[in-house]
């Protein structure tokens, strides 16, 4: 599936020219400009304190808190910007010096370090500085473990695990061992063994640590082992359960599936790979030929988050900004438990016993089945490392988010990811200039999945006012493959502009969710499949609407997974628009308007190299998708399917078909201006 990929460095830090003033122009056009806290020129000035990492010279936190005499812990200067901001006189600076900070417990801003009376709270790297917020200890005291094999191992203590490593500011690959579909048979246990090759598995120690992971179409799936008897591999519930239901499952996948066993030391045999043993706490690595781990960056994370910021619906964390700064090192467990990473669609899965599962699932809901249904309003979702929910007047601008074990930013999430307990209801939040890469799922995710997402029970759940802007989301969702370099799933009023995302191995930027199951009159198509048993059909419309997709560079997208494209929309998005975008060498589609997709408008994109059609439309069976308008686009590939001018409400007219080596001069037009500015 892959088109001439790119290759580029995973991570490069860097402090880039802030391009604040071009955001705030175009959110002022798109009445957006909240979301953009604007400089206060002229004010009086503010109240400064200044943080050291550990170790740095003159640093204490009995002292003044200046550049001569900084604090020494980061809990010391929030505590005294809480008490600086509580007096609501003046804006409140809290510099960061250069270097690392490691964090033994993540950062969490409430309503107690919010701004007052108009004023704002910024963490901000000093000039020149480039502060690294981290949740992983350096690996040291290396020695070989085995000669044979390369294999090297350290002391690193127990009490913790970790799915991540990360070496020289790459993740590593956690031991494994490929499986062909044609050495297991599959069964609603787990599987048993046909090939001989491997009955050593049955004397692995461990076992339930080790993983199935299986990647299919869509969906990228993790289960782990219960116990190897033998040739019968019982696997641990309800994570198999979950991972054999629905749609794309381990039995039945929409594409041929490529599977592997991970986590056991016995699984290293290729240069890279790692295992943690957690009862000795003795970590082991192979390093690349040549190479002593000593001579390596090697982090070990121990923190889920590094942030969150999150109040209350009544008392929300407000006027908060974060300039600067690098956010590393984080792993995720979630799928190492029981429920393992029973992946639906896009960071989405199932977690716990499903109510409606029939007892015969495994054979009659390998494809989808009534029972099924009744299980999507009750979807997790993956956490971000940094989190946002119960928050207004949030800015991130000019960070780098890289070497995290899930997630990126999450904004506005459902509750299930927000280790603050409260999700939802993120509103006049921006996110500008920030780099996302090298981590294990996706870059930034709005919004959440759950009914009060789409139909709040309290307006103050309502995700609102979000720009994403200028960012570059680069080589990430690395292990949970499924996963955007951008998802919006039910916001209202979003703007995602000149952002550059690119090598991914699933969709570039992915907008809306619910399949129009949950859009006014509901669906035929879940009419049919009985959801409708289990939730309303509503009769008012989502909270999605007015999204604006415009000058974004998506390229080398879909070179993993399947059924994806450069931009991804489900469900209807009143006033929803996807403009002079930059789609180059996707490995399936351009534009994608899938299950429900309704009112949306694409006007001058550029799609080079689209290894499937330009844009597809999804109008199987009952969908009622529908109600596009494409106007003057540019495509070297000139199929498009399901979207036919004058039916289904559909607009199709002034499209250009192209050859890549003589570009027309209105499609460089939109090819110069894609992408971030500045």
């Amino acid at each position: 599936m892959t088109k001439g990929r790119d290759v580029h460095p995973p991570f490069t830090p860097h402090l880039r020219t802030s391009p604040a003033a071009a955001i705030a122009a175009t959110a002022l056009a798109a009445g957006l400009l909240a979301a953009v806290p604007a400089p206060q020129a002229h004010a009086a000035p503010g109240h400064t304190l200044v943080v050291a990492p550990a170790g740095a010279e003159r640093a204490d936190d009995d002292g003044p808190g200046t550049f001569g005499r900084p604090l020494q812990t980061l809990a010391e200067a929030q505590q005294r910007a809480r008490q600086l901001a509580a007096r609501g006189d003046r804006n409140v600076t809290v510099t960061l010096l250069d270097g690392t900070y490691r964090l033994t417990s993540p950062l969490r801003f409430g309503a107690a370090d919010s701004g007052r009376n108009g004023h704002t709270v910024a963490w901000r790297a000093a000039p020149g500085a480039e502060p690294v917020l981290t949740g992983a200890d350096p690996v040291t005291g290396w020695e070989l473990d085995d000669p044979g094999t390369g294999i090297y191992k350290a002391d690193v203590g127990t009490g913790f695990d970790s799915r991540q490593l990360y070496v020289d500011g790459l993740p590593a690959q956690r031991a494994r061992m490929g499986l062909s579909p044609s050495d297991i048979t599959l069964n609603a246990d787990g599987f048993t063994l046909d090939n001989p090759d491997l009955d050593h598995l049955a004397s692995l120690p461990d076992q339930k640590r080790i993983d199935l992971q299986a990647k299919l179409s869509f969906t990228n799936r993790f289960s782990p082992v219960e116990s190897i008897s033998g040739r019968t591999v019982r696997m641990q519930q309800p994570a198999w359960d979950n991972n054999t239901y629905g749609y794309d499952t381990i039995q039945s996948p929409f594409r041929n599936p490529t599977f592997w066993l991970l986590n056991s030391k016995s699984f290293i045999d290729e240069p890279g790979e790692w295992y943690l043993d957690t009862t000795a706490g003795t970590l082991y690595y192979k390093p690349p030929e040549g190479r002593h781990p000593a001579d390596q960056r090697v982090e070990l994370p121990r923190l889920e988050t590094l942030l969150e910021v999150g109040g209350t619906y009544d008392e929300p964390a407000r006027d908060l900004r974060f300039t600067g700064m690098t956010f590393t090192g984080t792993t995720w467990l979630h799928p190492s438990t029981p429920d393992g990473y029973a992946n639906q669609q896009t960071g989405s899965f199932l977690t716990g016993v499903q109510a409606h599962r029939p007892d015969d699932a495994f054979t009659s809901c390998a494809v989808g089945c009534k029972g099924f249904e009744g299980a999507r309003n009750g979807w997790a979702q993956a956490p971000a490392a940094v989190q946002v929910s119960a928050a207004e007047g949030i800015s991130f601008e000019d960070n780098t988010f890289v070497n995290l074990g899930s997630v990126g930013l999450g904004i506005g999430n459902d509750a299930n990811a927000h280790a603050t307990g409260v999700g939802l209801g993120a509103h006049d939040v921006s996110a500008v200039g920030n780099t996302f890469t090298a981590s294990a799922g996706g870059g930034i995710v709005v919004g959440g999945v759950r009914p009060d997402a789409h139909h709040p029970s309290d307006e103050r759940m309502t995700n609102r006012d979000i720009l994403l802007g200028d960012n570059t989301i680069r080589a990430t969702a690395l292990e949970y493959l499924d996963q955007d370099g951008i998802f919006a799933s039910y916001v209202t009023r979003l703007t995602v502009e000149h952002n550059e995302v690119s090598d991914m191995p699933y969709t570039g930027i992915g907008i809306g969710f619910g399949w129009g199951a949950n859009d006014p009159g509901g669906s035929p198509e879940y009419v049919n499949r009985g959801l409708y048993d289990f939730q309303p059909i509503y009769d008012t419309p989502t909270t999605l609407k007015d999204v604006r997709v415009e000058g974004n560079h998506v390229r080398n997208v879909v070179h993993t997974m399947f059924d994806a494209g450069c931009v991804y929309t489900l469900s209807a998005i009143p006033g929803g628009v996807v403009g002079e975008n930059f789609c180059e060498r996707s490995g399936q589609l351009g534009l994608y308007f899938d299950e429900g997709s309704r009112y949306v408008t694409a006007n001058r994109n550029v799609l080079l190299g689209t290894a499937g059609q330009w844009a597809h439309a999804n109008i199987q069976n009952g969908n009622l998708t529908g109600d596009l308008t494409l106007t003057d686009n540019y495509a070297t590939n000139p199929a498009i399917t399901g979207i036919v001018d004058g039916q289904r409400g559909n607009t199709v007219r002034g499209t250009v078909t192209f050859n890549p080596g003589d570009v027309p001069a209105g499609a460089r037009e939109i090819i110069s201006g894609a992408g971030p500015r500045g």
